[in-house]
C-alpha cells in the first residue's frame, strides 16, 4: 500500500515542477473533462486524498474551498499541510487493517459498506486517474507530460531483490 502513495507522492511533486513552466492563466484555463482546469485538478487530488484519510480516521471530514487554493503555491502549501497527516497514516498502515469495515452513509440515506483496504486502493487510483487527465492536458498543450512509469522510481525494497 505505502509504495503506491508515495508513487504518487512523487509524481505529484513532478507536476507541480511541470507546472512551473505555465503561466496561472493557462493552469486555471477551463478544459474539456476532469476537474476542469490543471491547477484545480492538483487540488481535487489532495482534498480528495486528505479527506478519505480523515473518514478513516474517524475524524471530521470538511471540503476545502478551491478559492482559496487558486496558485499554484497555494496548492502546494496545501498539499504539505495536509501531508504531514496522510503520510503518517499511510506509514503505519497494516495488513490486518485492510479488512476493518467503513460505513458511509449516502446522500439518499442508504449505507454502504466497504474495507479500509478498498478506501487506500480508491485513493490511489482516483489519483492516478486524475494524472491521466493532466497527462491528456499536457499533450494538448504540445508538453510532454510527466511519466506514469513506476519503475525507475526507487520506490522497490531493494532487500526482496536477489
Amino acid at each position: 500500500m505505502q509504495t503506491f502513495f508515495k508513487y504518487n507522492w512523487l509524481v505529484r511533486k513532478d507536476w507541480y515542477r511541470w507546472c512551473e513552466e505555465l503561466s496561472e492563466v493557462e493552469l486555471l484555463r477551463k478544459r474539456t473533462g476532469g476537474m476542469e482546469s490543471i491547477l484545480k485538478t492538483l487540488f481535487h487530488i489532495v482534498d480528495v486524498e486528505w479527506s478519505w484519510i480523515r473518514v478513516l480516521q474517524g475524524k471530521d471530514d470538511f471540503q476545502e474551498d478551491f478559492e482559496h487554493y487558486n496558485s499554484l503555491d497555494k496548492v502546494r502549501e496545501l498539499d504539505a499541510k495536509f501531508h504531514i497527516e496522510v503520510e503518517n497514516f499511510v506509514n503505519k498502515w497494516e495488513d490486518r487493517m485492510d479488512n476493518k469495515l467503513f460505513y458511509d452513509t449516502l446522500p439518499d440515506g442508504r449505507i454502504e459498506t466497504d474495507t479500509w483496504g478498498e478506501v487506500m486502493r480508491h485513493v490511489i487510483a482516483h489519483e492516478i486517474h486524475h494524472i491521466g487527465q493532466l497527462s491528456i492536458w499536457a499533450r494538448e498543450l504540445g508538453k510532454k507530460p510527466i511519466s506514469a512509469n513506476l519503475i525507475g522510481r526507487g520506490l522497490a525494497s531493494k532487500s526482496n531483490h536477489k
